[in-house]
């Protein structure tokens, strides 16, 4: 018997609410159990003892463990992440400013791993063993054991070189005047705006940070696209399939792909999910101002309610994109469904 797909959906979903809990809990739990005053640390050594007092009471701090938590779940379902110590803001306002410019810069980062690793997977399985195998193999290790901020830093000094006028850093030229959308997305927000320009640019400069930060996925996408291309070339049906004569060009796209698309996707959602958390030295070199160095400095500066709330969001990504790309497989591969009503 096999699973109806919306039954499969739903499944997950609710799988989704329970890890969301635990999640939850388990950040809660980690930002009271550290040692120190969360108040005094945010406040500084210098702070007075009646200042840390009333920080605690602002905070909820002098309330029960239970009590917090339940205060915290039942703001965080209202969009209330509390205040940021450090910027004296709304949490989900800062998020809202930096969460867009990372997501939209893993998003291209993904892309450029799709375009480039999946093709050059199927290339190197196809050639196995030979000129342009031996090279892709050296790519694709090379992506995966040179660190990224290495591949950031080389491609912004060859730009500066080789390509004049190139941007390098920053999101966008301010020279065009865009005071930003709706959505925080540049190239969302001037495809809306009819501004071409803006999307040009905004294009220009997250080229070289993209390539930069998809460099370790294209390398391990890559391999593994072409492990289960030279596996599945040696099931039977794909035998079957050679023996009767059908082109080449028709086995790799329509079949073989289908067939080893699974682990790739697997690995792609993993590494969009990762990047989100992953990408602050990237963010770092090219001054981004994304979500990944907003939580990398509310580290540093000990800010409680920006740290947790960083933590929930990188969770809901990892959540989201494992729980989107099971359901992907699922749709290309009806064996799981069927294991799965077993």
């Amino acid at each position: 018997m096999q699973q109806h797909p919306l039954i499969a959906i739903l499944t997950r979903l609710g799988t989704f609410v329970l890890v969301m809990i635990a999640l939850s809990i388990m950040i809660f739990a980690l930002a009271r159990v550290v040692p120190g005053d969360p108040a005094r640390m945010a406040l500084g050594p210098a702070a007075t003892q009646e200042q840390v007092d009333a920080l605690r009471l602002q905070m909820g701090l002098d309330k029960p463990l239970a009590l917090q938590y339940v205060d915290y779940v039942k703001n965080a379902l209202h969009g209330d992440l509390g205040m940021s110590l450090v910027s004296q803001r709304p949490v989900t306002t800062d998020l809202a400013q930096t969460v867009p410019a990372t997501v939209e810069l893993v998003l291209v980062s993904v892309i450029f791993m799709f375009l480039v690793a999946i093709p050059l997977g199927v290339i190197t399985a196809h050639y196995r063993d030979k000129g342009i195998d031996h090279l892709g193999r050296i790519l694709s290790l090379t992506g995966v054991t040179i660190p990224s901020f290495l591949f950031a830093i080389t491609l912004q000094l060859l730009a500066a070189k080789f390509i004049s006028g190139w941007p390098i850093i920053g999101r966008l030229d301010h020279s065009l005047g865009w005071q930003g959308g709706p959505t925080g997305f540049i190239l969302l927000d001037g495809l809306l705006a009819g501004r071409f320009d803006v999307v040009v640019d905004a294009l220009k400069h997250l080229a070289l940070p993209a390539f930069a930060l998809s460099m370790a996925g294209i390398g391990q996408i890559t391999r593994i696209t072409r492990s289960s291309m030279i596996e599945n070339q040696r099931k039977d049906h794909v035998l079957t399939l050679q023996s009767f004569g059908v082109p080449e060009r028709v086995i790799i796209f329509r079949y073989l792909l289908k067939l080893s698309s699974i682990a790739p996707l697997t690995i792609m959602g993993l590494e969009f999910a990762s990047l989100i958390g992953n990408a602050f030295v990237i963010e770092m070199v090219f001054a981004w101002g994304g979500f990944a160095s907003y939580g990398l400095n509310s580290i540093l500066q000990k800010d409680l309610n920006a740290v947790t709330a960083v933590v929930l969001v990188a969770g809901l990504f990892f959540i989201v994109a494992n729980m989107i790309v099971d359901i992907l497989i699922s749709i290309i591969d009806p064996r799981l469904r069927h294991k799965e009503a077993r």
